[in-house]
């Protein structure tokens, strides 16, 4: 079986977690070539916009803490930065 990509990994654990009524990955990896953390994979940075009814009694530090929590910190740990933009 062929491993997902970064980007389909991400979307895949947050709709399974969340039931997002908006999910968005962008693969920011691009605009970091040459910066640090960059690791010319293509899958170092990314930035996720995701809504969902869970989050709507969280606050900004739980909604972080959670969508880091469903992506796992195998997920986590491979992505050098994660830019998050939550709302319920």
């Amino acid at each position: 079986m062929a491993k997902m990509s970064v980007d389909t990994e991400i979307r895949s654990r947050l709709a399974e977690v969340f039931a997002p009524t908006l999910l968005e990955v962008v693969n920011e990896s691009h605009k970091h070539a040459g910066h640090a953390g960059h690791s010319g994979s293509g899958d170092s940075h990314y930035r996720v916009r995701i809504a969902a009814p869970a989050f709507a009694a969280m606050s900004r530090i739980e909604r972080h803490r959670a969508v880091h929590a469903a992506l796992g910190k195998d997920l986590t740990s491979a992505i050098h930065a994660l830019a998050l933009e939550i709302s319920a």
